[in-house]
């Protein structure tokens, strides 16, 4: 079997998302023991809308002209994460995902980053210990969350969602840019503008947006429908987060609040990463009716908080 020298890093190529998915589906699906590898992820697609949006660049390994692995690295702002990082099973143990993570680190180093993070498996030695060959340290644990809104009665009427698709152009940019000061204030040039324009663009989602008298309190990037991050039947919470300092807390149940509306009008349950550093909002969204399917660890490089902070109300899981 070929080793280390013999695996050719590249970008991944338009006429690979359908082999890139397929490794994907079976990697996660095979470590986890699914019966059926490629049923993991159900209808949900992490290939495809990353592969075009602006914000995401997408490493190839190949062998001898073969796609045998891929990483995708996402940038928001001054922060940056990768994953999902996955090799043919075939090919585990012979120096591929090191080879991913040497041009990963390159890329990530190219955008001058205040610091950059991973989720991977918290149970797995084998991954921690690869990830921190190159500088990435484990912080707390970050649980994914699921929640049926239709099963939780809230009487919030201030909770109404805006939804930023029914926007006019002028008045979407301005709430575009006013995401950007919003997520700054949690963590110096974090923005998300990319992904905003990116999940609108792409038809694959909705930003759903909360403010009161005419200032942003809070938006969550909700990818779902067909072909996107959540699929049909799940509203996944890419990210989301509101205005910090006194009221927090009550602007994170209105958020979550909103949330709930958007997902039963798509009849979609929701799913939420959040990392337990941040202690209110992992309360919270307890309280909420939310309940942790499984998690696993944020990896950090630097070594540092970041925004996963206990006075961070936000929302994300870096998958």
């Amino acid at each position: 079997m070929p080793k280390n020298n013999a695996v050719r890093i590249t970008p991944l190529r338009e006429s690979e998302l359908g082999e890139a998915t397929r490794i994907m589906r079976l990697a996660f699906g095979t470590f986890l023991g699914l019966p059926d590898p490629m049923q993991f992820m159900g209808d949900r697609d992490f290939v495809t809308p990353r592969w075009r949006a602006r914000n995401t660049k997408i490493l190839a390994a190949r062998i001898d002209g073969r796609l045998v692995g891929s990483n995708f690295i996402t940038r928001w702002g001054s922060f940056g994460f990768f994953g999902p990082l996955t090799v043919l099973p075939e090919f585990w143990d012979h120096g591929v995902a090191q080879r991913l993570m040497e041009s990963t680190v390159k890329v990530l180093d190219g955008w001058k980053l205040r610091h950059s993070g991973l989720f991977t498996f918290a149970h797995s030695a084998k991954h921690v210990g690869l990830y921190n060959k190159f500088g990435y340290w484990p912080g707390y644990l970050t649980a994914l969350m699921r929640h049926a809104p239709g099963t939780v009665t809230r009487a919030a009427n201030d909770s109404t969602p805006v939804l930023l698709s029914t926007l006019k152009k002028s008045a979407r940019e301005k709430a575009v840019r006013a995401c950007a000061v919003l997520t700054n204030r949690i963590d110096k040039g974090l923005d998300l503008s990319d992904e905003i324009r990116a999940v609108l663009v792409q038809g694959v989602g909705e930003v759903v947006i909360i403010d009161s008298r005419s200032k942003l309190d809070g938006f969550a990037v909700c990818m779902t429908g067909p072909g996107s991050e959540g699929g049909e039947k799940t509203c996944y919470v890419k990210f989301g987060v509101v205005r910090g300092g006194d009221g927090a807390n009550t602007r994170f149940d209105r958020l979550l609040d909103a949330i709930d509306k958007f997902a039963i009008s798509r009849g979609a349950d929701v799913e939420a990463g959040v990392n337990l550093a941040r202690r209110g909002a992992y309360t919270q969204m307890r309280a909420h009716g939310y309940k942790t399917t499984t998690q696993g660890v944020a990896m950090h490089r630097p070594h540092g908080d970041g925004f996963n902070r206990a006075d961070a109300y936000a929302i994300d899981d870096w998958r």
